[in-house]
């Protein structure tokens, strides 16, 4: 087998092997060998600004990105209607999984606060992926998850109230932070309350009204875009009522 030679990568730059997401990134499981393989496929962090865009809807598909720090969102133009965000993309998450096969991207990603991603040439990953079972196996189990995470926002979306959906949109953020090593209980909401509304299929004012809601219920409290859930089992059972527990994306 022959692997991609291994380059020198810039003082800079962070090795995979070192990275705090490693255990959530495609090169899990990878040898010393093959990780330096995969590392010199890597093109080194790239900083995108606040309302930077990562790629554009109908652009090119030439790469995948992994998430290193911040987040980002994904949002498609409709004809006659405003933008639909269709996706928040976390530090460690796979960026662009949806433009595989295709030639254009489905959306635009765009920075939600000031980020780094990895980028991933998707010819050289292919490659790379035909020689390494693991990284094909683990770049499988990402489309597995996009796959799953598709069909939990169309139950999320059916036939469901808005306490509902907001419900389970928080404790699928928590869970998605609780996965990173973070507290589930108490996290950043980069996405604005009118992006939420777009995800969720909800107007501004009504994403509104169920935060206020919740707090008075003392469920959560929401100072500025900090979150903290005081009562899990109470969101848990709401999310649940009636059909089975939905995670928000």
């Amino acid at each position: 087998m022959t692997l991609v030679p291994s380059r020198r990568q810039p003082a800079n730059a962070t090795r995979c092997e070192r990275c705090t997401l490693h255990a959530r990134c495609l090169p899990l499981g990878l040898e010393l060998d093959a990780l330096e393989s995969f590392e010199a496929i890597v093109q080194n962090p790239r900083p995108l600004k606040r309302g930077e865009a990562l790629v554009r809807q109908g652009g090119t598909f030439e790469s995948l990105f992994v998430v290193r720090s911040g987040s980002l969102k994904q949002s498609v133009a409709q004809e006659g209607q405003r933008d639909q965000v269709t996706h928040f993309y976390l530090p460690g998450e796979v960026v662009g999984l949806d433009g595989i096969g295709e030639t254009s991207c489905y959306g635009s990603v765009v920075a939600m606060e000031s980020t780094f991603v990895c980028e991933l040439p998707f010819d050289r990953l292919e490659d790379l992926a035909e020689q390494l079972p693991e990284l094909r196996g683990q770049l499988y189990r990402c489309m597995s998850r996009e796959l799953r995470n598709d069909q939990r926002m169309m139950c999320l979306l059916s036939g469901r109230t808005a306490d509902q959906r907001l419900a389970s949109f928080m404790l699928g953020l928590s869970e998605r932070f609780r996965a990173r090593g973070f507290s589930p209980y108490r996290f950043h909401l980069s996405m604005s309350r009118s992006d939420i509304g777009s995800y969720l299929g909800l107007a501004l004012e009504t994403v509104s009204r169920v935060l206020a809601r919740f707090q008075q219920q003392a469920m959560v409290t929401v100072a500025g875009r900090e979150l903290t859930i005081h009562d899990m089992e109470a969101l848990v059972a709401l999310a649940e009522e009636g059909v089975g527990r939905h995670s928000g994306g």
